[in-house]
């Protein structure tokens, strides 16, 4: 008989600080549906932290997770959460694993354990030296099985298991590539921070149509880590 994934729900000793971090999220706008707050509370962030760092995991501020990677402020997780538009059944892209949270928060959000159409995310990692630490904290944190993690290099995404509903770069690239847009569905919406080595981007919208005409639009300006690998710096 199959062992049952075990699920982690945050500590409850972090219960006030995620009240306050959601009802700020409420109030600046980042946080906009039910469903995006349930997901958001329902993911245990500080499994996805470094043990230094745990208890600072809901403070809204970018984290080092080591080898020069971070994992990303809450409200960023949440603002590219909800400019996607995440609903249970997609099939997600995510490049830029890093500690697996974003992807767990995505997968609770496409394939929620309530859901009898569930999604999945699949997510990669160039840097070899996070992937045991993310599927580590995927594992334990009962996200394994909704979120695949692949050793591979995000730029030119995932040919064998495209098309993709929705893609989700977590690294700044210096254009769009192109491998990308091609495997988008139609229908379908990508997000990419775009610019330089530096610390501010862009964060670009790419949008297909189901004619297939791929559109673009400005979503304001972010701070990523490189994108490293063949589209990257």
């Amino acid at each position: 008989m199959p062992s049952l994934s075990v699920i982690h729900m945050p500590e409850d000793r972090f219960k006030k600080t995620i009240d306050d971090l959601v009802r700020r999220l409420r109030g600046y706008g980042y946080i906009k549906t039910d469903e995006m707050e349930r997901a958001f509370r329902t993911v245990p962030r500080e499994e996805f932290v470094r043990s230094d760092t745990r208890n600072h995991a809901y403070r809204d501020s970018p984290l080092p997770i080591g080898l020069g990677q971070t994992i990303s402020a809450p409200h960023m997780c949440v603002i590219m959460c909800e400019a996607l538009r995440l609903k249970p059944g997609l099939k997600i892209l995510e490049v830029g694993a890093g500690s697996g949270y974003h992807a767990a928060l995505c997968a609770e959000m496409v394939a929620p354990k309530s859901t009898d159409t569930p999604g999945h995310v699949y997510t990669t990692e160039i840097v070899g030296g996070l992937i045991d630490f993310a599927r580590g904290n995927l594992e334990r944190s009962g996200y394994d099985d909704r979120v695949t993690l692949i050793h591979a290099d995000g730029g030119i995404g995932l040919p064998e298991h495209a098309p993709f509903d929705r893609i989700l770069v977590a690294a700044a690239a210096p254009s769009i590539p192109e491998p990308l847009v091609d495997q988008l569905s139609p229908g379908g919406i990508m997000l990419i921070p775009v610019g330089g080595r530096g610390f501010f981007q862009e964060l670009m919208m790419v949008e297909k149509n189901e004619a297939g005409e791929v559109s673009q639009k400005r979503w304001g300006g972010v701070a990523f880590v490189p994108l490293t690998g063949k589209y990257g710096h």
